[in-house]
C-alpha cells in the first residue's frame, strides 16, 4: 500500500519508444509527455494521466492495490483505444516496482512488462518491455523518464 505515492503530482515526461516492436527494429522516437497523478482511495490506488502533445493521443493509468495479495492491478486506458482490459500485476521490492501479464500485441501473443526504477522524490523511470517467447527475452519498447515539475 502506498506503494505509488511518490507518483503523485505533476511531471515532464520524456518519452522515447520503438518504432516498430517485435522485428529487431533499433529505430526510437522521442516525444514529451504531461503525466498529473493523483492519489485515491488512501494510498490503495493512483490515477495518472498523460498528455502526449505531439502524438494525437493520450493516456492514463489506474493502480490499484489489493491488500490480501500484496500486489497491485496496473490499468493503462488509452484515449484512442479505450481500456486495455489486462491489467499488468506485481508489487515493488528493494525500490524497484515489476508489474507482468500476459496479452497480445496486434493479434501476436507476448508477456508485458512494466518496471518502475530510479525512484526519487523528483525523478523516475518507468519501461515497457515485451517477451514474444514467453519470458525468455525481453524487447524494451517504450522508455519514460519523468521529472517533477515543481520539486517537492
Amino acid at each position: 500500500m502506498n506503494d505509488f505515492d511518490f507518483y503523485v503530482g505533476t511531471w515532464d515526461v520524456a518519452n522515447r519508444r520503438l518504432l516498430e516492436r517485435g522485428v529487431g527494429g533499433d529505430e526510437w522516437e522521442e516525444f514529451p509527455g504531461r503525466s498529473v497523478a493523483h492519489s485515491v482511495f488512501g494510498g490503495r490506488g493512483n490515477f495518472d494521466e498523460i498528455t502526449f502533445p505531439t502524438k494525437g493521443f493520450d493516456g492514463a493509468t489506474l493502480r490499484l492495490y489489493d491488500a490480501a495479495r500484496d500486489e497491485w492491478s496496473l490499468y493503462w486506458i488509452n484515449s484512442e483505444r479505450g481500456l486495455d482490459p489486462v491489467p499488468v500485476v506485481g508489487r515493488f521490492a528493494d525500490g524497484i516496482g515489476v508489474f507482468e501479464a500476459d496479452d497480445t500485441d496486434d493479434g501476436r501473443p507476448i508477456r508485458v512488462r512494466f518496471t518502475w526504477s530510479e525512484i526519487t522524490q523528483d525523478s523516475c523511470h518507468w519501461e515497457q518491455a515485451f517477451s514474444y517467447d514467453d519470458g525468455k527475452s525481453w524487447e524494451t519498447n517504450w522508455i519514460m523518464r519523468s521529472t517533477r515539475v515543481t520539486p517537492r
